[in-house]
């Protein structure tokens, strides 16, 4: 009797325990459906209260999507971020060229090819990109070795940890030109490592002994072309090629250097898949390259490989065999990139308050035609009496990201201008009509 009376108590109590649970998760919901109501909103007053840690990490909510942001004429633009929304309409339209299937069965072994040197490197991914690369022009891949990263941010780091000397008694010295690209420093010092420091701007550095200097071509976030500035022997030069593609900028001649960086995310518009490679000349460089993407994340996913894989086939077909459907790739988004430069321009000329670099043209082998760099990003000065244009800007709903964060001054912003045509439509709308 006893052991039923237990056994019943149990019972019993399981299930109170699950009515409970039943009633929070419920509860839950509810709360979650009231303070979603207008998440529009939320997401403003979150944004134009600045917070510390948002502005630290520079990972604030993106722009509403059209389908959200409506009509709002008066909501706050999130331009702090380079998210290539702006490709979506490209992708929509070539419909399913692009999709894949993966059985459940595929991809399950951690090795890819185990006779390369990046083992985790899937075949026709390498085989894609050295493609990619010779319709383009843009990148030398003869002698060279593919090693795929988690996009190119990985990939920067295990190059810090390939060419620095792990038997030094000091750091090696980390440099860029500002303003450099606004995640070098956090990136480069964020493990604390002993093999490596950040040392600012490259154009101040004075420092005996080897360094590492960081050349991003065309430079993120002004745009220009570039290149290495420190004029002494001792260096090793890493080539950051993320905006090398002709939709920013004239292919003049392939990329011909010991170490280049490029990223899906720039090319093709796919940042989601967190895939990016670099092209290494130097065998033991690559090799502890690839060692240090297996001790941080025992490789690169399988799937975005094969999806990146598909997807620069597509983009290669498009160039190669175009349709009378849709332009060629880059034909495509090149002449978006040419109408967003001209508008802002005249906004920026309508307003008077704002003054943007100028680009001297160049012939572009690849579209076989002569133009300015229209990067990714706009470089935007505020004149005088604006000190401070970030939160000049932010006072106008408009969030960008400070000089300060690459290395120059206040005056300065980047502006992304690869966000959705409703939200670049609306930002220039705004820039134009902002007056003192």
């Amino acid at each position: 009797m006893g052991r039923l009376s237990s056994i019943f108590s149990l019972r019993h109590l399981l299930v109170l325990s699950l009515a409970a649970n039943a009633s929070l998760i419920l509860r839950v919901v509810y709360e979650s459906d009231k303070s979603s109501l207008n998440p529009v909103n939320q997401r403003s007053d979150a944004l134009m209260a600045g917070d510390d840690a948002t502005q630290k990490t520079h990972f604030s909510a993106p722009s509403p999507p059209p389908s959200v942001a409506g009509a709002a004429e008066d909501r706050v633009i999130n331009l702090d971020h380079g998210d290539p929304t702006m490709y979506e309409t490209f992708w929509q339209k070539m419909g399913d060229k692009s999709t894949i299937v993966i059985p459940g069965w595929q991809s399950m072994s951690y090795f890819s090819d185990v006779g390369n040197l990046c083992w985790f490197l899937e075949p026709e991914f390498g085989k894609e990109i050295v493609r990619l690369h010779k319709i383009v022009g843009n990148a030398v891949t003869e002698d060279r070795y593919i090693v795929v990263g988690t996009g190119s941010t990985q990939l920067f780091q295990a190059v810090l940890y390939a060419v620095s000397p792990h038997d030094a008694a000091e750091p090696m010295s980390v440099v860029s030109a500002a303003p450099y690209y606004s995640s070098y420093p956090a990136i480069t010092d964020c493990l604390k490592s002993g093999l490596y420091t950040w040392a600012g701007d490259a154009r101040e550095f004075n420092k005996d002994g080897p360094f590492i200097e960081l050349v991003t071509s065309p430079n993120n976030p002004d745009g220009h072309t570039r290149d290495s500035v420190v004029n002494r022997t001792g260096g090793i030069l890493v080539h950051d090629l993320a905006y090398y593609w002709p939709q920013y900028t004239a292919i003049s001649a392939p990329a011909d250097h010991g170490i280049m960086l490029f990223t899906v995310s720039k090319s093709t518009g796919h940042a989601g898949m967190r895939i990016g490679w670099a092209l290494v000349k130097d065998r033991e460089v690559a090799k502890k390259m690839v060692k240090y993407i297996e001790l941080s994340s025992i490789g690169v996913s399988k799937d975005s490989q094969l999806r990146a894989a598909r997807v620069l086939k597509v983009l290669s077909d498009s160039c190669e065999s175009p349709s009378n459907e849709t332009q060629p790739f880059f034909n495509s988004v090149y002449h978006i990139m040419a109408e967003r430069w001209r508008l802002l321009r005249e906004a920026v000329k309508h307003s008077g308050l704002f003054s943007l670099p100028e680009f001297s043209p160049a012939y572009c082998r690849f579209l076989n035609q002569s133009f300015e760099n229209q990067p990714a990003f706009a470089w935007l000065k505020c004149e005088e009496p604006i000190e401070d244009c970030e939160e000049f800007l932010r006072s106008k709903k408009i969030l960008t990201r400070s000089g300060r964060q690459f290395g120059v001054g206040p005056q300065y912003v980047r502006i992304s201008l690869l966000d959705r045509d409703e939200n670049f439509s609306l930002f220039v709308k705004r820039l134009s009509n902002i007056h003192l």
